[in-house]
């Protein structure tokens, strides 16, 4: 999936070194909201990633995709995850490389991911869980017309400690949020 200025695509074992370079450039910033972003996150970790979202992928159990900038360069990553087949849910989550924010990447990947989401999928409602503190990932979810539904009192485990979070929804063929 592209636009512009951007491309989705699945990510490959090939990205690895790719991925865990921007997840190393960028972890002081990562690491306040994705509880994942270890100090040594390195190549390992990414392969690792790589190949459990690609497991996950087989079994429908969520959709991960890498950003990919014009020229190639790895931006951050964007998925779909916890998917609840019964209910027909998934989460929506993102993430941007330090350099690269603030230029609308996070927004634009997510409503590709959003777009594949409803196209491609029986996926009814998708849920963006935000820490409250977390201004940059509140403001993507408000550009991209979602509903905020509500906050969440602990809802994430970060560092040790638990955060209240914003609970946001996008649901197919209902409009965005008249925010």
């Amino acid at each position: 999936m592209t636009d512009r200025d951007i491309t989705l695509r699945v990510p490959e074992l090939a990205d690895a070194p790719a991925i865990a370079a921007a997840v190393q450039s960028s972890r002081p910033e990562l690491a306040m909201w994705m509880d994942w972003c270890a100090e040594d996150y390195d190549v390992a970790d990414a392969v690792g990633w790589v190949q459990a979202a690609r497991d996950a992928r087989q079994r429908n159990l969520a959709y991960e995709f890498v950003i990919e900038g014009q020229g190639g360069t790895i931006l951050g990553c964007c998925g779909l995850n916890a998917i609840d087949t019964l209910n027909r849910r998934a989460n929506l989550g993102y993430w941007v490389r330090t350099e690269a924010t603030g230029r609308g990447v996070a927004r634009a990947a997510a409503a590709q991911a959003i777009a594949y989401a409803f196209a491609h999928t029986e996926l009814q409602r998708l849920e963006i869980v935000v820490a409250v503190d977390n201004a940059p990932s509140l403001a993507v979810a408000a550009a991209l017309g979602a509903w905020r539904e509500g906050v969440l009192v602990h809802r994430l485990a970060i560092g040790g400690r638990f955060h209240d979070a914003v609970l946001f929804a996008i649901i197919r063929g209902r409009g965005a949020s008249p925010q």
